[in-house]
């Protein structure tokens, strides 16, 4: 959804009462973004969500950060573990875990 690379540390984050997990350059893994969570999208690296397209929020809020986006990965919350070091590369649409 924007394009750019950003490394960091994978946090998945299920729902809302898990937003203060999100630490400054924490790379925000979730199934969907919300309104509620801008302010852990605000300390992020960089956002991957299962879910959405070039016009769901996480993308659009993406744009307006200026932060690397990937968005509707289908399993990104399933294939990436908590904790672990990966590259976001938005400019290919790829993931690489470190």
């Amino acid at each position: 959804a924007f394009r750019c690379i950003a490394r960091g540390k994978v946090t998945i984050v299920k729902d809302r009462s898990e937003l203060h997990l999100v630490k400054n350059d924490d790379i925000l893994v979730t199934r969907l973004t919300t309104p509620d969570f801008v302010v852990a999208m605000k300390k992020a690296a960089a956002i991957v969500t299962d879910l959405g397209g070039i016009t769901s929020h996480a993308a659009i809020t993406s744009r307006e950060l200026k932060i690397p986006c990937i968005v509707g990965t289908k399993n990104a919350t399933k294939v990436l573990k908590q904790g672990e070091m990966v590259e976001v590369d938005a400019d290919q649409g790829i993931i690489k875990i470190l």
